[in-house]
């Protein structure tokens, strides 16, 4: 047995209890005779006392000891007096009389501090991003974020909802974003692409019968990026059968209220404020307003549900008609007649977005169900008979056996936690994140491959003229 115990356990009521602790060393302090270290893992800190009276070969030991230093240490729990106990951390009341000290392994002094809010620079972050996942401020927001996830998981569950997996190599139907595209050395000149959102799929899970799907799901764009976006990102994706906007509305609230209490201590009252779309812009000048009181307090979380999106947008660059949100959301039911082209430009759709603190963190509609108005949306937005029958004629045969009412929400993950956590960028939220230009910094992605890979994949590169 490597430990029995973790570096955040230990109280006084272990006293006297021979225990075995492993992690690294947090700092170290020579006091003459006496070697004290901090020992940390995930679950804490825990203060270790070398005596070479007590102990010779440990307290050598300790002395090779540098920060960073992977090491598994045998020893007797003792209670430290009140005026050496120290308040700040939950083992504060206790040390270890070190009687064994192993080192796991060295480490070379780390090229910057683990301990503290020491300032450094992004990209030296992202570049030793194993090493910024060991400060407090990245493990908690991880921490946090495996909290949000099992809260969803678990309400989603109670609720019904069954988690369904959907491919992450599909077909290409570009719209809005770029896809990202995968070639196929079986299907030499042809590509799958990376899913923008499971949309189309979970569309089919209704037709299915499911009738409430979730999955926490990766989701892949090929876009500039900012601080609140990344080309691979996580949503809380949801479809339900015969519900109209008051059932999705109720769920999500309830599941919102849930997350907050669980992971932030906080009564959420429910039902969030709404408003439409048309009013945001009137009383805002935007779609996404922040309703809160002191727009820069960070404990208050106002949500509001921004409704009745247009169902259409100009293109002034492609000189047509396109979806605000996605063809597949349904038009108002007073709107309907307008579909005859003469204004379609005052069209509400059926669509919603969940805002938080300003920021949007999820979008959704009730679907189109029937083949007729989904061919008939698709006329409207310029895709010929063939693009439609090409992207789309597998949503629209399913559409001809039987599809249910349906509705869904897609909830940002990435951003969410950032709100949560107080941060400043959803890089802080994830584990191994891009820089802005799209690049992890750790594995040095993307890259350039060898010829043989590019030939299996009956692929050419064009190289770029180099300046003068």
């Amino acid at each position: 047995m490597l430990r029995t115990h973790t570096c955040g356990e230990l109280r006084p009521v272990n006293k006297d209890q021979e225990v075995v602790l492993t992690g690294w060393v947090h700092k170290r302090r020579d006091h003459g005779k006496l070697i004290f270290i901090d020992i940390r893992d995930r679950y804490g800190i825990t203060q270790v006392v070398f005596v070479p009276s007590v102990a010779k070969d440990a307290h050598n030991n300790a002395q090779r000891l540098g920060p960073e230093y992977v090491v598994r240490i045998k020893g007797q729990v003792n209670v430290r007096p009140d005026k050496n106990a120290n308040p700040n951390i939950p083992t504060g009341g206790i040390e270890l009389l070190a009687k064994e000290l192993e080192i796991l392994n060295e480490s070379k002094v780390p090229v910057f501090e683990i301990d503290g809010d020491v300032e450094v620079n992004e990209e030296t972050r992202l570049t030793y991003r194993y090493l910024d996942i060991r400060r407090d401020k990245m493990r908690e927001a991880l921490l946090l974020r495996h909290k949000v996830s099992n809260t969803v998981r678990a309400f989603l569950n109670g609720e019904h909802f069954c988690e369904v997996e959907t491919p992450v190599l599909t077909k290409s139907t570009p719209e809005g974003a770029r896809d990202f595209l995968v070639p196929s050395r079986l299907s030499p000149g042809q590509f799958y692409a990376l899913p923008q959102s499971p949309q189309l799929f979970k569309q089919l899970l209704m037709v299915s019968g499911m009738d409430r799907y979730y999955q926490i799901v990766k989701c892949f764009r090929d876009e500039d990026l900012r601080a609140d976006r990344q080309p691979e990102f996580t949503q809380i994706d949801m479809e339900m059968s015969f519900v109209d906007e008051e059932d999705v509305y109720a769920v999500t609230e309830r599941m919102f209220q849930k997350v907050l209490k669980e992971v932030k201590g906080i009564d959420l009252p429910i039902p969030f404020p709404r408003m439409s779309h048309a009013e945001a812009m009137a009383k805002y000048g935007c779609d996404k307003p922040d309703i809160r009181k002191d727009k820069t307090d960070k404990n208050e979380f106002a949500f509001l549900w921004v409704t009745e999106f247009p169902l259409f947008k100009w293109d002034a660059q492609e000189k047509r008609w396109d979806s605000e949100h996605h063809p597949f959301t349904s038009v108002h039911p007073e709107d309907v007649a307008r579909l005859d082209g003469t204004d379609l430009n005052n069209i509400r759709s059926r669509a919603y977005d969940l805002v938080l603190n300003g920021n949007e963190i999820g979008s959704g509609s009730i679907r189109i169900h029937r083949r007729e108005m989904q061919k008939r949306i698709f006329d409207i937005i310029g895709l010929s008979q063939e693009e439609i029958e090409s992207r789309f004629g597998f949503l629209l045969n399913a559409f001809e056996y039987g599809a249910p009412p349906h509705a869904g929400v897609a909830y940002g993950l990435d951003r969410l936690v950032g709100i949560l956590s107080g941060l400043d960028s959803i890089r802080d939220t994830i584990a191994f994140p891009k820089t802005q230009r799209g690049t992890c910094m750790l594995a040095s992605a993307p890259s350039v491959v060898n010829d043989k890979q590019l030939a299996e994949l009956s692929l050419l590169t064009l190289k770029k003229k180099q300046p003068g």
